[in-house]
């Protein structure tokens, strides 16, 4: 078996299987470090692989003479363990604001809009079938016209024409009704 030093010249050298020998010879001192600084096993496992792979990466940087192969693996361990701790943190802090916000408070839906609805539904029904599909596609689907002409195979001019037709068939209904209490409705309820 070679010594660190030796393992440390074929590791700057590139050599792989020196890598291998450096996990096999140090990863279990790596791993108990950053268990107990993160206290997770999946995290230290993580951060394990994040070292042996950042050693790899930056094995020119070692250097024999400032410290021992050990000694630099726990300080690029002691590192990742440090950035995991930070990102953990941040997410914290991300998910705890999420979760301070106030949602919204849903109102209740007034009568007027529940009335609308089934106005314009009751009124799509009454379409004749492609007219409707044109329309639904158009306002529920929020296809263009060419696009409704692709899926429907209708003619573009055609697509064109039952939309504006079906938009005045609810037009027409929308006035006679009165807009449902003048909800929508163009000028003043007539119910006056």
């Amino acid at each position: 078996m070679s010594s660190d030093d030796e393992l440390a010249e074929r590791l700057r050298a590139g050599d792989e299987k020196a890598l291998r020998t450096a996990y096999e010879r140090h990863g279990a001192a790596v791993l108990y470090l950053a268990q107990r600084l993160l206290g997770n096993r999946a995290d230290a496992e993580d951060v394990t692989q994040l070292t042996f792979v950042a050693a790899w990466s930056g094995r020119d940087s070692f250097d024999p003479q400032r410290g021992t192969m050990l000694g630099w693996l726990l300080g690029i361990a002691r590192r990742k363990a440090v950035d995991r701790m930070r990102s953990v943190a941040r997410d914290d802090r991300v998910t705890e604001t999420v979760r301070a916000q106030v949602a919204p408070p849903e109102e209740p839906e007034r009568p007027e809009r529940i009335v609308d609805r089934l106005v314009v539904a009751d009124e799509l029904g009454r379409l004749p079938a492609e007219q409707r599909r044109t329309l639904e596609l158009a306002f529920f689907d929020d296809l263009t016209h060419p696009q409704i002409a692709a899926v429907t195979g209708l003619p573009l001019g055609t697509v064109k024409s039952h939309i504006r037709r079906g938009l005045a068939n609810l037009r027409r209904r929308w006035e006679v009704d009165g807009a449902t209490f003048g909800s929508r409705s163009a000028g003043p309820s007539r119910a006056l």
